[in-house]
């Protein structure tokens, strides 16, 4: 009876590691983001249509490979890919600084709306202080250094925002402000760009706002942390304001600190976030400043001063105070083998690690058409392998935890377009509760219901009905319906029995 009992449980044990296994590998929960950049010129002077088309074609294809999140950049040097009245149009859509687009539209308005269309998330990319890169010539009368000379420096060739000035941040949460307020996004996004890479022999001009604004810090390594630290925490309480639904997230530098630095940082030796770019990442992470972090360790397992497995590991034992995701680049990805296995690239073992870290809840990769080119089978990989089935995004319980109600008269009915699936939405008495996508998924008759196997997971749709697929009316499946708010907080189930 003992050995019974005995085997019992070990099987038990077994199918339990088998399901957990299961889930680790294909989970219910998890951001796939990708970053669509502007800087790189891929849109530059191109017409209107073509770059929709474009876009379109894009997202098509990147929808196709499980992205649900895209990082589109918007803001790359005090100019706009959006219509503004405080900054001029960008020369990455235009090829001329201040020229409109013709014929006349909004590349932001149009992202929000197809990647709405399309089920995934849209955060707006910004460069808080950079002001210009070394392509661009002359810069419209509407840019902010025409109004406001005194808030920038030049450095490395390039122009930027002093961050020493309480003005600059102004400035800064002025334009985050109108970008929230006036679009549907998802997400505030900013990259690793905070006070400039250290150009070598060149000392970042500050003098005047150290001695205007210095507040009492005799070391200006701390006061400049301490200037990006309040444009942080500043940023996130302008956002919060104005939708609190929207996140803020920033993706930084791959190395927080060297370990021959600070006994807590990391076994490296490359540049520092805390001390090159005066980026306390931790600090706005742990005082929940920000959303989610994105560190962009871009290296390759076992490089040999920046190794992507120690890392991971780091950003995943320091970093879990908000949702942890991690920037994977693409190319290096494919080009890099397989420590173990020379004749593979290293993208099974880097997901093999990333999957096996429990406060690790997705990746962004860098960049988006490398996947949508297929950069060494990388697209083909995620659409067989790592992004089989369908995410949800990761919750942020703590900007809201609370579901939405259960979706309304399910039921099945025949049109001329075929046998639909239709609800109603459900009831909200405030916005943050309102339903604004669904999950329909599908189980055989007798089978087991288990809504956290995204495998059952057929449609995440911002319709409010799902097309059957009809065969001859003769097999029982059920089709079960939950809601989704604004922050992914998933309602309770609605089921219906149907025939086809």
């Amino acid at each position: 009876m003992k050995i019974k009992t005995f085997l019992v449980l070990i099987v038990a044990w077994l199918c339990g590691m088998a399901t957990l296994s299961a889930q680790t590998m294909a989970p219910k929960r998890e951001f796939r983001g990708a970053w669509i950049q502007c800087v790189n010129g891929q849109f530059q002077g191109m017409p209107t249509e073509k770059m929709k088309a474009t876009l379109i074609s894009q997202l098509d294809n990147l929808k196709g490979a499980g992205i649900n999140a895209i990082i589109f950049q918007v803001r790359a040097e005090c100019d706009a890919l959006y219509k503004s009245s405080y900054e001029p149009w960008s020369r990455f859509l235009t090829g001329v600084q201040g020229k409109a687009p013709s014929p006349a539209w909004d590349p932001l308005q149009f992202m929000v709306e197809e990647c709405h269309k399309r089920g995934m998330e849209l955060h707006a990319w910004i460069n808080p202080y950079r002001a210009k890169t070394k392509g661009t010539g002359a810069l419209s009368p509407l840019h902010p250094y025409n109004k406001y000379p005194e808030l920038f420096v030049s450095y490395g060739g390039q122009l930027y925002f002093d961050p020493g000035y309480p003005e600059s941040r102004k400035y800064i949460c002025k334009i985050v402000r109108d970008i929230v307020t006036r679009y549907d996004i998802d997400a505030i996004h900013m990259d690793d760009y905070f006070y400039p890479y250290p150009n070598p022999g060149e000392e970042f001009p500050d003098r005047a706002s150290f001695a205007a604004y210095g507040r009492g810090f005799l070391n200006k390594a701390d006061w400049r942390r301490d200037n990006v630290n309040v444009l942080i925490k500043e940023i996130h309480e302008t956002v919060r304001e104005a939708k609190p639904w929207v996140k803020f997230g920033i993706s930084p530098f791959g190395i927080y600190r060297n370990q021959k630095n600070d006994p807590n940082g990391s076994k490296t030796n490359g540049l520092q976030n805390y001390d090159d770019l005066y980026a306390d990442v931790l600090l706005w992470v742990n005082n929940g400043w920000v959303d989610y972090n994105i560190p962009q360790i871009y290296w390759e397992i076992g490089h040999p001063a920046a190794d992507y497995a120690t890392l991971i590991r780091w950003w995943a034992r320091h970093s879990a105070a908000r949702p942890l995701f991690i920037g994977q680049d693409v190319n290096r990805t494919v080009t890099k083998a397989d420590l173990m296995n020379p004749n593979q690239s290293q993208i099974p073992a880097k997901y093999r690690l990333q999957r096996s870290l429990p406060t690790v809840q997705g990746s962004c990769q860098w960049y988006a058409a490398a996947v949508v080119e297929n950069v060494g089978n990388y697209r083909d990989m995620l659409v067989k392998e790592y992004h089989k089935y369908p995410a949800l995004i990761p919750l942020s319980p703590f900007i809201d935890d609370k579901a939405p109600g259960k979706v309304r008269k399910l039921k099945p009915v025949w049109t001329e377009d075929g046998y639909i699936l239709f609800w109603t939405a459900p009831k909200a008495k405030h916005e943050m509760d309102e339903a604004v996508q669904y999950v329909v998924y599908r189980f055989e008759n007798k089978e087991k219901v288990n809504l956290d196997d995204p495998s059952h997971i057929v449609s995440i749709t911002r319709d409010t009905f799902y097309k059957l697929p009809y065969e001859d009316g003769k097999t029982k499946y059920r089709y079960i319906v939950t809601a989704l708010d604004r922050l992914h907080n998933e309602s309770k189930a609605v089921k219906k029995t149907v025939k086809l």
